[in-house]
């Protein structure tokens, strides 16, 4: 607490306005420059409401296993298909319905070459193969 000299040792009742000035002022700074970037208006693409009915979704068919053993063969479904004929294939499973196509599951072996899991992610890309996962059973 301070003493003034003059009052005869009495307390001062004067309040120090330096500190709090210049705290208002710096915030009266700090909102003046972030105004200005409120105040830009910000551009939105918002859905519009269509006017045709949804098209119903439709059940997905079964999907594709496709399986690749140590030693390199792969099986389509449980049965060996040689890797020539599997982009064919493939392509015949999209051109049934390009909307709707089943879902490819791939199960490789530890023990597989990279190289024929390469060939047949290549050979489904070259078919157009938009649903690709991999499984382990």
């Amino acid at each position: 607490m301070a003493f003034a000299s003059n009052s005869g040792g009495g307390p001062m009742a004067d309040i120090n306005v330096t500190p709090l000035v210049d705290v208002m002022l710096v915030l009266l700074i700090i909102f003046m420059v972030t105004a200005p970037i409120l105040s830009y208006p910000i551009d939105i693409d918002l859905p519009q409401k269509s006017l045709t009915p949804p098209e119903q979704p439709r059940d997905p068919p079964e999907p594709i296993e496709l399986r690749i053993d140590a030693a390199g063969q792969v099986y389509w479904n449980a049965s060996p298909v040689p890797l020539s004929a599997l982009q064919n294939m493939m392509e015949a499973e999209v051109e049934r319905d390009p909307n709707n196509q089943p879902t490819l599951q791939i199960d490789t072996n530890d023990d597989a070459d990279y190289g024929i899991l390469a060939k047949v992610l290549a050979a489904a890309r070259n078919a157009q193969m938009q649903k690709i996962g991999f499984v382990k059973k």
